[in-house]
């Protein structure tokens, strides 16, 4: 199972973005005294209580409720708690025992669900409005409407800015959504310009080490787009090199030992590795040598997408570099 997770946070999915309501259109008014402004009160009343119909990923008319209240979008809680929307379930492997550590703080409290959404399970949770990311089957996505209205995502899972937005639009909530998107861009900017002071042309680069394997993030995706976008950090040769069409990119000892970085965060799913860590050439990184290595737990956000994630990276590598 573990090795499955992996190998779907290593894909990336390109979808189209589209993105339509209904119209409503107003009846034929009669002349008379008083008839348009009574007709006008009418064709109000009709359209305030007209239910929203968005086109969704897999091109389905989908009728949204009006203020959902039992809400499931599996691995996409990050947005949900960003815009203070409380999941009916959250996302899990291992049957419950692994799920998204860094945003316990709000969902501690939230009963769990399998990754691939068993028919039953949805069943069992009642939602009133059900939110997923495709690749999904028609034939899947049929059956899940039986259960409840289920709108899926037209955004890319590697534009968490878009993302958020499409969100919030399902929610009825574009307001709450441009917020915080605004916020966020905000303090990037102010961070962004802090490390310019204290860390201006430094290289930083984001590895990943699991069952024994390293790999190197995507400088536009995850946290290396909160590395290089957002804070400005230089990105080093070899990532540029290795960056393929995956999140993060294989790469061995060798090819990290010869990347001149001064900024390493080490996204450790291993925990002590003394192999790793004793080897010659690990201690010839530039970064190891300049003590300039910023270990994290798996717990952590590093692996993840969206504006909780981004900001938990973007606090974490601003107070190790100005620690």
């Amino acid at each position: 199972m573990k090795k499955r997770w992996i190998s779907s946070l290593m894909l990336s999915v390109s979808m189209l973005l589209a993105a339509c309501g209904s119209e409503t259109t107003a009846p034929e008014q009669s002349e008379g005294d008083g008839a348009t402004d009574t007709a006008g009160e009418t064709d109000s009343e009709q359209t305030s209580n007209e239910p929203r119909v968005l086109t969704d990923g897999l091109g389905n008319e989908v009728e949204i409720p009006e203020n959902p209240e039992r809400v499931l979008a599996s691995y996409l809680e990050d947005y949900l708690v960003a815009l203070d929307v409380t999941p009916v379930a959250q996302w899990s492997v291992q049957n419950g025992e692994s799920i998204q550590d860094y945003l316990q703080e709000d969902l501690a409290d939230i009963p769990t669900i399998p990754h691939d959404l068993p028919y039953e399970s949805v069943l069992e949770y009642e939602p009133d409005l059900m939110i997923v990311r495709d690749p999904i089957e028609q034939e899947m996505h049929d059956q899940y409407s039986e259960i409840t209205p289920t709108y899926v995502l037209n955004s890319s899972p590697t534009e968490w800015r878009e993302t958020l937005s499409e969100i919030g639009e399902v929610l009825g909530m574009e307001e709450q959504a441009q917020t915080v998107l605004d916020d966020y861009n905000s303090k990037a900017e102010e961070k962004a310009a802090e490390l310019a002071d204290s860390a201006s042309e430094e290289s930083a680069a984001a590895i990943w080490m699991v069952d024994s394997s390293l790999f190197v993030v995507h400088p536009e995706r995850s946290s290396g787009a909160v590395l290089y976008e957002d804070l400005g950090l230089e990105i080093p040769e070899v990532v540029n090199e290795l960056s393929g069409d995956a999140d993060w990119a294989a790469i061995s000892l060798e090819e990290l030992a010869q990347m001149d970085v001064d900024h390493l965060f080490f996204v450790n799913s291993d925990g002590a590795d003394a192999d790793l860590f004793e080897d010659r050439l690990w201690q010839n990184i530039p970064a190891v040598q300049q003590e300039q290595v910023y270990e994290f737990g798996p717990e952590t956000s590093w692996l993840y997408y969206g504006p909780i994630a981004s900001e938990q990276v973007m606090d974490d590598v601003v107070s190790s570099i100005q620690e």
